[in-house]
């Protein structure tokens, strides 16, 4: 069965060779640096973890050991996903683009709805992964556990509960990204990959707040990007809406096979396999994250 096609154009001069689609989120995380990406896993890969306690002690002549140490792992499975797409070429031959499926009864998908066709399923694709990274939920279709159900999984991560109703809003940002600042843990405050991510509402309602305030200028350093009180603030797409996260980059996972296959869109023209119309779009990729230390993570959850 084809996936369900509708066509609504009309013919309103020349045809300026391009389809426009609605903006869409990207996968902003990803793109720029918010997270380390570990490619080329085909099942599963172990993260190592080490901890010990006081190492220094007093000296004697003799060895003694001075510490404990301990390994502990968490495992970064990247899962399959696909996108499977069928169309059918008679649904374009009363469409005002027909000609450019040629003339003979063996026609092919119109040429520029093909190149819109691939960008658009590609950027679909980067959108929700983005938006898995941070919000998935396993158990929903097309979803990984992203960072925040993992987070709220792990009693390790340190927590910040608001008890504000409403989510954060220009009124109560700066003293919400306060707590979070607060509960940084000491070992990595002020760490140089060290930041705050947070979700589109919450970078408005800061500029917001600080352009209430006159310091319009402040807020970005021109340098660094956005910050809060020099901690700088990365903005991930994909997160919840008030949801916060304090985290150093080189402690946040996400995990793929081939980078290459997240931008590989397959289109098959059907007609020379099974003599069918049919025009199959095909992607297959493998996608996870995880992170490593709980303990250096802080997790704002927003009040209901």
């Amino acid at each position: 069965m084809a996936t369900t096609t509708s066509i609504t154009t009309t013919y309103a001069g020349e045809f300026a060779g391009k389809y426009i689609s609605a903006a869409l989120l990207s996968a902003s995380t990803i793109e720029n640096g918010g997270v380390e990406v570990k490619p080329n896993i085909k099942f599963k890969e172990v993260i190592k973890k080490i901890a010990t306690n006081d190492i220094l002690k007093n000296a004697t002549c003799d060895f003694d050991a001075t510490s404990t140490v301990t390994l502990t792992e968490r495992i970064l499975q990247p899962e399959e996903f696909q996108v499977n797409l069928q169309l059918c070429k008679k649904d374009f031959r009363s469409d005002w683009e027909a000609v450019q499926m040629g003339y003979s009864a063996f026609d092919s998908l119109p040429p520029s709805f093909a190149d819109f066709l691939i960008s658009h399923v590609a950027a679909k694709v980067a959108q929700k992964n983005e938006q898995n990274i941070w919000a998935g939920v396993n158990a929903n279709a097309g979803e990984f556990a992203g960072f925040v159900a993992l987070m709220t999984a792990d009693s390790d991560v340190v927590d910040v509960a608001s008890p504000a109703s409403g989510g954060i809003t220009a009124a109560n940002v700066i003293a919400e990204l306060g707590k979070l600042r607060d509960a940084i843990p000491d070992a990595v405050y002020g760490a140089e990959d060290f930041a705050i991510y947070i979700p589109l509402n919450v970078k408005k309602a800061y500029i917001a707040a600080q352009a209430a305030l006159g310091y319009a200028n402040l807020y970005h350093d021109g340098v660094t990007g956005l910050n809060f009180e020099g901690i700088p603030l990365f903005v991930a797409n994909g997160l919840t809406s008030s949801y916060m996260v304090g985290a150093q980059k080189s402690n946040l996972f996400f995990g793929t096979g081939l980078l290459s296959d997240h931008n590989e869109v397959k289109v098959i023209d059907m007609s020379d396999i099974d003599g069918s119309q049919n025009v199959r779009v095909v992607m297959r990729m493998t996608a996870g994250v995880q992170y490593g230390i709980g303990s250096d993570i802080v997790l704002y959850t927003p009040g209901a």
